[in-house]
């Protein structure tokens, strides 16, 4: 009899291709795959400093990216993960819009410095986006109940 069950791995994958479908999956793909480029810029730049940003926002990404995709914020409850996502998307957009525009005011003759600015600019749109979309969700799964007034 041929085994019908698939490995981990394959599971993953499944996991992974479902996931990358849903809207929340291919936000979170882009800000990974644009901070992968944003990287490689800041890395070929005379000024690899700024780099920093871009590895703090790829291993988030990611981190989240495997939480969600493998539903674990489901199984660990303790933690808010909207708000963490929202923490995590707005500090992101923030910090991504600052460096970038460091690097664009600053970066003549630095075309890999320029490159990255444009880049995290895309990059801080994405992730002000994404945290839009959160509050936005967090915003309509909120219940609103009257207070209580105490009349009988």
């Amino acid at each position: 009899m041929a085994d019908t069950t698939e490995s981990p791995a394959a599971n993953c994958m499944t996991k992974l291709k479902s996931y990358v479908r849903t809207q929340k999956g291919t936000i979170l793909a882009a800000e990974i795959i644009l901070s992968v480029i944003i990287l490689i810029c800041y890395a070929a730049s005379l000024y690899s400093g700024y780099s920093s940003v871009a590895i703090v926002e790829l291993v988030f990404a990611i981190v989240f990216m495997v939480i969600f995709m493998m539903e674990l914020d489901k199984q660990i409850q303790f933690i808010s993960w909207p708000w963490s996502d929202l923490l995590r998307a707005a500090i992101g957009s923030l910090l991504y819009l600052i460096t970038s525009l460091i690097c664009l005011i600053g970066g003549a003759g630095d075309g890999a410095r320029i490159a990255g600015g444009v880049f995290g600019l895309l990059a801080g749109i994405l992730f002000g986006y994404d945290a839009y979309i959160i509050y936005m969700g967090i915003k309509s799964t909120r219940q609103h109940s009257a207070a209580p007034t105490g009349e009988a």
